[in-house]
């Protein structure tokens, strides 16, 4: 992950960093969720895990780390399952990455009505004009949140778009996980 450019926060970086890792692996692969944890607390707290992650002193020691958590299982809503999360403490913040077919403004009038939830993705998955996205979202606890959204038909690191109100409502999502 050592080729994420410098960015203007810590979580822009992370967000980058978690794109990079992903986009590595290929497309088609399953929802990714981390755990954000503060890089110098980390190093301070678990050197041995620090070391395991290759958070050598040299490096910097202002930051977040992202630490990938066990596989999400796909029997169960993305909205669902999140709202099953609850973080411990020492962690910062959490972040998703997940792909999804999207389709451009113009074609929102062309949506039939009373479709359900799978008639719309096979729907949407027919498209003529529809792209792949690759969307990784983090939070920070005090609602701080920022993203990178990858196209399948641009997969360049070049071409990733950063933002904070790229994908507001899994950003939401996201932060209630935070939620006493």
């Amino acid at each position: 992950m050592s080729n994420t450019p410098m960015a203007a926060s810590p979580l822009t970086r992370a967000v980058l960093e978690i794109d990079e890792y992903v986009s590595g692996l290929g497309w088609d692969q399953p929802a990714r969720l981390f755990a954000l944890v503060d890089t110098a607390r980390l190093r301070a707290q678990e050197p041995s895990l620090a070391a395991q992650l290759g958070l050598g002193a040299e490096q910097e020691t202002s930051g977040l780390t992202p630490i990938e958590q066990d596989e999400m299982g796909t029997d169960r809503p993305l909205d669902e399952f999140l709202a099953t999360i609850a973080w411990p403490d020492a962690v910062t913040g959490c972040a998703l990455s997940v792909e999804r077919l999207m389709l451009p403004p113009s074609a929102e009038a062309q949506v039939p009505q009373d479709l359900d939830e799978a008639a719309l993705a096979k729907w949407v998955a027919a498209h003529p004009g529809r792209q792949e996205v690759r969307m990784t979202v983090a939070v920070l606890r005090d609602g701080t949140r920022e993203s990178a959204l990858r196209l399948r038909a641009k997969d360049t690191p070049t071409e990733v778009v950063t933002g904070s109100e790229l994908v507001p409502g899994l950003a939401e999502a996201l932060t209630a996980t935070f939620a006493d």
